[in-house]
């Protein structure tokens, strides 16, 4: 029997579709999932959206007014169910969460940085995926860890 796969959700902005590949993104969150070693089955969701719809979420979520390039919205983690007395099915998927990438920003950052658009937005999307995974950049230490994991995941 064939081992589950990660199921890949994602969402493109109308007008974003010529400019994104859905099978490259898909393959690059799935890629970092495996080497995150994330068990399966999960799912995670992609989002790549404007500045005005980044802006309207970091507003309402993050208590902060400007588009920002990435956002994670990580699920609560079935270790934190198990704590708390859920028992999940074996076969039940794991919600990990969403990650929101404005293309607009991405494509200005790239320019800035003299790098293709596309990336950028790998490295905004592993950014968040690590995000969801429950990687933080608060403390030095973490920034660190959270930078290595980053780089290695661009070079693979």
């Amino acid at each position: 029997m064939a081992e589950a796969q990660y199921g890949i959700n994602v969402l493109l902005k109308k007008g974003y579709e010529p400019l994104i590949d859905i099978d490259w993104l898909s393959d690059l969150a799935a890629r970092a999932l495996e080497s995150e070693g994330v068990g399966r089955p999960a799912e995670i969701s992609l989002v790549i959206t404007d500045d005005r719809e980044i802006k309207a979420l970091n507003r309402k979520f993050a208590g902060e007014d400007h588009a920002t390039d990435v956002l994670s919205f990580p699920m609560v983690h079935l270790t934190e169910l198990e704590k708390a007395g859920f028992v999940a099915p074996p076969d039940e998927v794991r919600h990990l969460g969403e990650v929101v990438i404005s293309y607009e920003t991405a494509s200005r950052q790239a320019a800035e940085h003299g790098k293709a658009v596309e990336d950028e937005i790998a490295h905004l999307l592993f950014h968040g995926i690590l995000h969801v995974l429950g990687y933080d950049h608060a403390e030095a230490q973490e920034e660190a860890t959270m930078r290595a994991r980053e780089e290695a995941l661009l070079g693979a």
